[in-house]
């Protein structure tokens, strides 16, 4: 057995087999990629806000001083911000690198190898992603043709006897927009399972269930400053959870999760609420522009979104080639082949702007066709 063999089965089993997540390629390898000035990249792709951070981050972050200085361990600060903004006691909240951190500890708190995660595809790949990381099994309960959930597979799945720790569940969806109903949120926590709920997009849409988690010991809300905030690059996230998985997520959090600029940028966006909310008015307002000018064009099928993005079915041609075609034309899109979203895309809601140059790149397309 040569060397290199005898170390590589060190790796654990679950990690060898497992795909890796793959992420949206950085902004400044597309512009090298495409040959094309990063100013004049329409980037589409990653349902980032297109308005950016508030101004007072970039002054919260210049003023900072304690750069040299660990983080709060407990992110006091940002915590009884955030318990203003939710109005949930900040007892109920833990901070986090991204929401991201906090669905792998949720995971790592209850999973072990061989124990069941409920997935309900398609949807966010994180959720599997930690799931294998920490050697959990996932059964898929498949979303129906309109992406509802398919609530009697998952209560299958859940009273099967195969040691169901975790049911993930997205609202509004990533990557089709979809809300979940009160009425099935409610059926789902009678299961004796833990509900997750990501809230990572509620902010386009409304109707919050933060509070439910003090009603429901079973129920965790996520939500994330990336979207709504434009913190996307800064990472910070935070769960709502009942009290007694917080003792437990305490023990596992790394101390200095969330570093000092996060921190920073999060609270300055918290006290900049009402310029933030001007701005997610002028997504959703144009994510039905967006809704209406798509379904003119006869090669797309767009569903009706709650979130910062349009999903669109392609007919009539290769969505992989609809997506290289706007490429190179600096207009990024995100596109999917897989079970569930076959010839599919996906349209992050850009400025007016950027709106118009995505249309009339989709016209000459059409022209072309």
């Amino acid at each position: 057995m040569s060397p290199k063999t005898l170390y590589h089965n060190l790796v654990r089993s679950n990690i060898a087999d497992m795909a890796p997540y793959t992420p949206i390629v950085p902004f400044d390898v597309l512009s090298k990629r495409l040959g094309i000035p990063a100013e004049d990249i329409v980037k589409l792709d990653a349902n980032e806000n297109p308005y950016g951070p508030s101004p007072s981050v970039y002054r919260a972050l210049a003023n900072e001083k304690d750069y040299h200085i660990y983080p709060d361990p407990d992110s006091t600060a940002l915590r009884q911000a955030l318990s203003q903004y939710t109005g949930i006691d900040a007892t109920h909240i833990i901070a986090g690198q991204g929401a991201d951190e906090l669905i792998d500890l949720i995971v790592r708190l209850f999973v072990t190898p061989g124990d069941t995660v409920i997935n309900c595809p398609p949807t966010f790949g994180m959720y599997r992603f930690d799931t294998e990381l920490n050697g959990g099994k996932v059964i898929d309960a498949e979303r129906k043709a309109d992406f509802s959930l398919d609530t009697e597979s998952i209560v299958e799945i859940a009273t099967s006897g195969k040691n169901t720790k975790i049911l993930f569940i997205t609202s509004p969806n990533n990557p089709d927009g979809s809300v979940l109903s009160d009425a099935h949120l409610r059926e789902l926590l009678q299961l004796p399972l833990i509900v997750v709920l990501d809230e990572a997009y509620i902010e386009f849409s409304g109707g919050s269930r933060a509070d439910w988690v003090l009603e429901h010991e079973n129920l965790v809300v996520l939500r994330t400053f990336s979207k709504w905030a434009g913190l996307a690059g800064l990472r910070v996230g935070y769960g709502i959870f009942p009290h007694w998985i917080i003792s437990h997520l305490l023990k596992i959090k790394q101390p200095y999760n969330v570093n000092v600029a996060g921190s920073a940028a999060a609270l300055a966006s918290l006290a900049d609420v009402r310029q933030l909310r001007v701005n997610i008015r002028k997504i959703v307002a144009e994510r039905e522009h967006l809704y209406s000018a798509l379904r003119n064009f006869d090669f797309l099928e767009p569903y009706p979104s709650e979130a910062n993005f349009i999903l669109s079915r392609v007919v009539g041609r290769d969505a992989a080639g609809l997506k290289a075609a706007l490429a190179k034309s600096g207009i990024l899109i995100r596109y999917f082949n897989t079970p569930g979203l076959q010839d599919h895309v996906r349209i992050s809601v850009g400025k007016p702007a950027q709106t118009s140059v995505l249309l009339s790149a989709l016209e000459i397309i059409s022209e072309q066709a």
